[in-house]
């Protein structure tokens, strides 16, 4: 609910029961990371029809004081609210600038930004793009919490904020309600996140489609793959993972995907984790737990006949694996998120 203490005509967002997100911005705003939140959460529809139902989200942008904001490249936006718009959001998203020497380099807050997290209410979920993290650090929010930023950025951003714990290989961190990204297109990646972990697989993945990006890459995927496209003359292992996910049923071997795509087993599993940055292992799992997530979501199989189908095997494998990735049980996330088409 809105802040009653907010005058009506101060307010900035609508009615209609939806999760209010405010994206905001500071000079030097690069504007591919201030599309993100705007596209990926704009784009969730619930799912009452097939072409999909009503908007989830509602999603403004809004800057230390309404007007005009630069941009890192050559052009400027004009932002129409300040920062009561993070005083009524539930959740505010920092996208990364290129105007912040203060936070970037002493990180240190001005204090007009200081008064905008302070805006921010108890309780509300934020999400840093990138760099944003710098101000999330600087603000208080990540002390004793893991978080990411870029990897080009980590090592002095831990030796500027040493009470956060870093992790600078992953493409997001998820700590409840703060969440941190990596470089650039990582937001994306925690943007579906937050729609999945929000309103389930379904939702997500309907995002995903319209946006036209892959649905799901799990957090812990190396956010920085040296090589992430094979060689012009080098085999890849593309044909190996889509014949896997054609009978993720059925057991997989690391041999039999080396074969698919006649490699050794050590040369494909290189080559697998140059090109995905997970070991086969570790992404076939992944595949398995969205599969299992799609089967609760919008089906009535049991816990057992999921987990066949899935390729865990046993209900109790399902189970274990599900509530390491999700932290809750089959039963749960099936109460929680199981679509209303299924009605």
């Amino acid at each position: 609910m809105a802040d009653s203490r907010i005058p009506p005509r101060a307010r900035v967002f609508g009615g209609g029961g939806r999760h209010r997100v405010a994206v905001f911005v500071l000079d030097g705003v690069i504007p591919f990371e201030l599309g993100i939140p705007l596209r990926i959460f704009g784009a969730a529809r619930s799912q009452e029809r097939e072409e999909g139902g009503p908007a989830l989200y509602e999603v403004v942008t809004c800057s230390v004081r309404p007007g005009p904001v630069r941009t890192d490249a050559d052009f400027t936006i004009t932002v129409e609210h300040g920062m009561e718009a993070l005083a009524e959001a539930d959740t505010v998203v920092v996208p990364a600038s290129h105007e912040m020497e203060d936070v970037y380099e002493e990180g240190r807050l001005s204090a007009e930004l200081r008064a905008a997290f302070d805006a921010i209410r108890p309780g509300t979920r934020v999400v840093s793009i990138c760099t944003g993290s710098f101000l999330l650090a600087a603000a208080g929010l990540l002390d004793g919490r893991p978080a990411t930023t870029h990897w080009r950025s980590a090592d002095h951003f831990q030796r500027l904020f040493p009470r956060v714990r870093v992790d600078p290989d992953v493409l997001y961190v998820d700590d409840g309600d703060v969440l941190t990204s990596a470089g650039v297109a990582a937001g994306i990646d925690v943007c579906l996140h937050i729609v999945r972990r929000d309103f389930g697989t379904a939702v997500a993945n309907g995002v995903a489609r319209r946006t036209v990006v892959p649905p799901h890459r799990e957090g812990g995927q190396a956010q920085y793959v040296r090589r992430p496209l094979p060689e012009p003359q080098l085999a890849g292992t593309e044909r190996a993972r889509a014949w896997a996910l054609e009978r993720l049923e059925q057991p997989v071997t690391l041999r039999q995907l080396a074969e698919r795509e006649a490699m050794s087993v050590r040369t494909f599993t290189r080559r697998f984790r140059e090109e995905v940055g997970l070991s086969p292992g570790q992404w076939l799992t992944q595949q398995r737990i969205e599969r299992a997530r799609q089967l609760l979501e919008s089906t009535d199989l049991g816990v057992d006949q999921i987990a066949r189908e899935a390729g865990f095997g046993t209900g109790a494998s399902l189970r274990q694996h599900i509530q390491s990735a999700l932290g809750v049980s089959p039963t749960v996330y099936r109460r929680t998120f199981q679509t209303s088409a299924r009605g």
